[in-house]
């Protein structure tokens, strides 16, 4: 696939850059879901909810360097923007999606709020090396990332970890908005992210279930490539790598 243009925009110009967001809205992203993450939607529109990344309270540090700070960026699905999670304003709708059936599928967290609640309060109360964010496009809620510390990870136990190595998940919320190249654009996206506001970070690292074969296909076209097969506790897994060095290459 090729790569989507990415371009960073200030608050202050990101209305230029605004567009109506898909019909619905979250994980890695095709009808039956996608990197370990998947996809449900918001409908845009007057109602819509706006979110910004201002936290309920000073946020403390994270290991990953202040995701809150990064972007916006403009992609061609629109204005894109991490948003690190507020359980009180964000709970009811990640348990949505965590209940869609292919998502439950790859994210094992269906069920009632509480389930959720727990999954999102153990990275909330960690030690910052996971940063659980809603991905907004033109301001409205449509994904769910995790961009944690892939070599403090226990995933670090299967693979030859380096110093740095950080890892996404994602699940996009919207039906609509899967098997379109979304996940994909958005994928290079928070890659570029990762590697641009990360200095000693070399690798951005993936590891979607094998059987996920639209979520290995949208790293694929996000500039990952497959580096090998894995054994986890929970599911044999591709290892997807994006590399610095080749980043303009792939």
């Amino acid at each position: 696939m090729s790569a989507a243009p990415l371009t960073r925009v200030t608050p202050a110009a990101s209305s230029a850059f605004r567009a109506s967001a898909p019909s619905a809205t979250p994980g890695p992203l095709a009808t039956s879901g996608t990197d370990d993450t998947l996809d449900l939607h918001l409908p845009a529109g007057p109602t819509a909810p706006l979110y910004d990344a201002t936290p309920a309270s000073p946020a403390r540090t994270d290991l990953l360097g202040a995701v809150a700070d990064w972007g916006p960026v403009a992609t061609v699905a629109g204005v894109f923007r991490l948003v690190p999670v507020r359980i009180d304003r964000d709970l009811r709708l990640i348990t949505a999606w965590m209940n869609d059936p292919a998502v439950a599928a790859f994210w094992g967290l269906s069920g009632p709020s509480e389930v959720t609640a727990a999954h999102l309060r153990a990275q909330l109360d960690g030690d910052g090396r996971s940063v659980p964010c809603l991905g907004t496009l033109s301001g409205v809620p449509m994904s769910y990332w995790e961009v944690y510390r892939a070599d403090l990870d226990p995933l670090a136990r299967h693979y030859p970890a380096r110093p740095h190595d950080t890892g996404l998940h994602v699940l996009i919320g919207g039906v609509t908005d899967r098997g379109h190249g979304i996940g994909t654009a958005l994928l290079r996206a928070v890659s570029d992210l990762v590697l641009d506001n990360r200095p000693r970070c070399d690798r951005v690292i993936a590891e979607p279930d094998v059987g996920n074969v639209p979520s290995v296909a949208a790293f694929l076209g996000a500039g990952f490539r497959l580096a090998a097969e894995v054994e986890l506790p929970d599911k044999r897994a591709a290892l997807m790598v994006r590399d610095r060095s080749l980043r303009d290459v792939l």
